[in-house]
């Protein structure tokens, strides 16, 4: 069975990470820049009413349990870091996604994150593995796959850049990365 959104609630002594909300959106959208999403399958939105389109829809699939993203903050200060995702939840391997604040990347954000959502969605859930897809030219984001054990599984091509695809297996707490 999985949680109501409202009790999710994942932590590790530096992140904070809970399901999207209405408060979350004014943070989210001011990080969202065109170099940040260079490596991304979507462009920035055009405008505030754009995103907030966008992340209206989030809510729906948040609360049925379909599909989650989530808010990176850190726990320290509630400082807003990024956004996780973990979608397809009723497929046989979910997808996992993470982006961080570009002033804050190299510090091991996303990878700490994606740990944390594939941990709890393991456990949680049940998901026993994940899809990861990323930019081939996206070392940083392709390192955090490989740490959590996934290998390529199929590459392809979009409108903005080669790509392959990670599976993942389930993590526990214990798991080695």
């Amino acid at each position: 069975m999985v949680q109501r959104q409202t009790d999710i609630w994942l932590e590790s002594a530096r992140l904070s990470i809970r399901p999207f909300s209405v408060d979350d959106a004014d943070a989210a959208f001011m990080c969202i820049t065109p170099s940040l999403t260079r490596y991304m399958g979507w462009e920035p939105p055009a405008s505030r009413h754009d995103f907030n389109v966008v992340w209206r829809s989030w809510i729906p699939k948040i609360d049925d349990g379909s599909d989650y993203v989530f808010v990176v903050r850190q726990r320290a200060d509630g400082s807003f870091l990024g956004l996780a995702g973990l979608h397809h939840v009723r497929t046989e391997a979910p997808e996992l996604g993470i982006w961080i604040r570009e002033d804050r990347h190299r510090q091991g954000f996303g990878r700490e994150a994606v740990t944390l959502v594939a941990q709890w969605a393991t456990r949680a859930i049940g998901c026993k593995s994940f899809t990861y897809p990323v930019a081939e030219e996206n070392r940083p984001s392709r390192r955090i796959a490989e740490s959590l054990g996934g290998v390529i599984v199929e590459g392809g091509v979009t409108p903005k850049y080669k790509s392959v695809v990670y599976r993942i297996p389930g993590q526990s707490p214990t798991s080695k990365g």
